[in-house]
């Protein structure tokens, strides 16, 4: 296992300083969950990684507080409340629960003003929160109030790591971050001009939205300032599509783990998936988990890769930030300037994409040409 990628998740992403506690979990394989031998495998080596992060962690830090919990079987469901009460300290959990506020928070069902009151309390008392959290869970925690809270309310520095894979140990994750955050900002001011965006690639995608005022995302491996939040491995900028605008087609070749037998051919009309086509046996899981609320249809992300070390197409995690790529995500944008609300966050690589950006000024711009950046 090559160590000097996890020794820098310490020194350079989160630039961990010796007195500070830093909180590191991951997820277990459930008895109920059906899994090739691959993913048994990589699922298994993911506790691996994260016992030996935590033995490294050790040597940065005053404290590690190291947790493990069986999955929750989809990305953005909220973790147990244990986990909350290592990260936010008990006394913040045990305040929300005597004001019937944090079973909301975990099943999403909560309002705004609620919302408000919860992040209130833990302003109040978010001296017991950790400092920086690795967040090593096969399923993502990326979009979810737990993440969102900690990284807003309490400053804490947070890395998630869904879905990796011990080979990214000797791809991805060996970036040089600074060059990965140079490029990435580039981006970011190019998108930054426009306010509506037009998606075209080789197999038949071909989709718009509005992306207005927007703000525009940089998750570049660099989580040193406080409050910062991104993927490791990282190399992405991206931002959240204005709800009710996106309209085309997604030709989905690639499910987040593997290449797809045929390619699943959404429609997206008003912001939403309308309909799926195809005979790939991925489509039925994905229907399944669409209508399960009407929130998990929405367009929610459109992300843009930046790492020139990530090569590998079927893990999610990786293939996102493959540069010259761009994903598309569904359900969950919340934590990112959306308005939708929902446990359910699912990327969609697209390969050899053609970008297009249209500026107040009906000036037009593009980014990528068949998956060549521009810039």
């Amino acid at each position: 296992m090559n160590l000097e990628p996890l020794e820098n998740i310490f020194r350079i992403n989160l630039k961990v300083k010796s007195h500070e506690k830093v909180l590191l979990f991951t997820d277990l394989i459930r008895c109920d969950e059906t899994l090739s031998g691959y993913e048994k495998d990589r699922r298994k080596a993911l506790r691996d990684i994260a016992l030996k992060l935590k033995d490294i962690g050790n040597n940065f830090c005053k404290k590690i507080v190291y947790f493990e919990y069986p999955a929750t079987g989809s990305h953005g469901i909220e973790p147990p409340k244990e986990l909350w009460n290592l990260a936010f300290g008990k006394k913040i959990i045990d305040k929300l629960n005597d004001k019937g506020l944090f079973n909301k928070l975990i099943l999403k069902k909560i309002s705004k003003r609620e919302l408000s009151e919860v992040k209130r309390v833990i302003r109040q008392h978010k001296a017991d929160a950790v400092n920086a959290v690795i967040a090593l869970s096969n399923f993502s925690t990326s979009h979810t109030n737990f993440r969102d809270l900690l990284t807003k309310c309490c400053g804490t520095r947070y890395a998630s790591m869904p879905l990796f894979d011990p080979s990214m140990l000797d791809g991805a994750m060996k970036a040089d971050w600074k060059e990965v955050h140079k490029r990435s900002e580039e981006i970011k001011k190019f998108l930054d001009r426009v306010k509506k965006i037009r998606i075209e690639t080789p197999n038949g995608t071909n989709i718009t939205f509005e992306k207005g005022n927007r703000k525009v995302h940089v998750d570049s491996g660099i989580l040193t300032r406080k409050g910062s939040f991104g993927n490791l491995p990282a190399g992405e900028v991206f931002l959240a599509p204005i709800e009710n605008t996106a309209e085309g087609t997604l030709v989905v070749e690639w499910a987040p783990t593997r290449k797809l037998e045929s390619p699943l051919i959404m429609s997206v009309k008003k912001g939403k998936v309308a309909s799926i086509e195809g005979t790939e046996p991925y489509k039925e899981e994905l229907e399944k988990k669409l209508n399960e609320r009407e929130e998990n249809k929405n367009i929610a992300e459109l992300g843009i890769g930046t790492n020139d070390k990530a090569s590998k197409p079927d893990n999610i995690l990786e293939s996102e930030k493959i540069l010259g790529t761009v994903h598309i995500a569904l359900g969950d944008n919340s934590s990112f300037g959306g308005k939708v609300r929902t446990p359910f966050h699912q990327d969609f690589i697209f390969f050899e994409p053609t970008v297009f950006g249209l500026t107040d000024k009906n000036e037009e711009i593009k980014i990528l040409e068949k998956g060549i950046l521009l810039i």
